[in-house]
């Protein structure tokens, strides 16, 4: 087995460390099935889903349906939730539907964009690497836990509290993430369909706000979740708040934002145009344009 592949294999124990604490803590006051915290459960399935779908993706060395399986997943785990949980008040009903939404919107970009680029260039030097491309899709079961665990902690604790200020608050902040994503989305997808843009970077609508916008949006959305669950969260129930914590950092330190800025800066660095952008333009909270 190669240093590479070992190193991969390494890092899954720590990872599941981790989603065990997780999965304790947001297991405090949930719903059993069959003696079972449903938490837990819905937790498990995440997990089990990404090492099954890493079979045949591994034999074929392909990561076509990486974010694909990522959003069915997110979209299973949310209608287990419901379907085992306790019934649904307004809270719970709510924070269902934006799961959904968000991962049905996502994975379906995703998979969309993949078909027509062919491949995923994040996973050109993992995917013929048993351990590192088995520690991808074992990271995938982690952000989806850790990203959805205070609105399945809400689900599945069947825990009613009447909707207050800060609920509608953070319902907000999801339809302004909301929005932002998808439009940032489409903005560039649009700009890259265009034949005239092929050697050139994207730095008109939300991208002359911001260098990632998408990423900010996805940021905002989480947090709006959040507030939406906080008030109906008990005990160590308080832990899957880390959702937006997980996600900033997962995206600003981890395979997101570092990734593209060293992507961009070996394809246009340099360029006096991109110069000026990248330096006028901030790297993640928007701002309106100087120019």
């Amino acid at each position: 087995m190669s240093d590479s592949s070992s190193t991969g294999i390494l890092a899954i124990p720590p990872s599941l460390l981790l989603v065990g604490g997780l999965a304790w803590a947001g297991s405090q006051g949930t719903s059993l099935v069959a003696g079972l915290p449903l938490f837990a459960l819905c937790v498990g399935f995440a997990l089990a889903v990404q090492w099954i779908a890493f079979v045949p993706a591994f034999a074929a060395r392909t990561e076509r349906f990486y974010d694909l399986t990522g959003s069915l997943t997110y979209l299973s785990v949310t209608a287990i939730a419901v379907a085992l949980g306790p019934t649904p008040d307004v809270r719970s009903g709510l924070l269902a539907a934006l799961v959904a939404v968000w991962a049905a919107r996502l994975g379906t970009f995703l998979f969309g964009r993949i078909r027509a680029e062919g491949k995923d260039r994040r996973f050109d030097a993992v995917k013929t690497s048993f351990g590192r491309f088995l520690l991808a899709w074992t990271l995938q079961g982690v952000w989806i836990c850790f990203t959805a665990g205070a609105a399945l902690a809400v689900i599945t604790s069947g825990r009613s509290v009447p909707m207050g200020i800060l609920a509608w608050v953070g319902l907000v902040m999801w339809i302004v993430g909301f929005g932002l994503e998808v439009v940032s989305d489409r903005q560039k997808s649009q700009f890259r369909e265009d034949s005239a843009n092929k050697a050139r970077f994207i730095s008109t609508g939300l991208w002359a706000w911001s260098r990632h916008p998408n990423y900010f949006g996805e940021i905002v959305l989480w947090t709006g979740v959040a507030l939406i669950a906080a008030p109906a969260l008990q005990g160590w129930q308080y832990v899957t708040l880390i959702s937006p914590v997980f996600v900033t950092i997962l995206l600003t330190m981890g395979s997101g934002i570092p990734l593209l800025e060293e992507r961009a800066d070996e394809r246009w660095g340099g360029q006096a145009d991109y110069e000026e952008y990248k330096a006028s333009t901030p790297v993640l909270v928007p701002r309106p344009p100087a120019r």
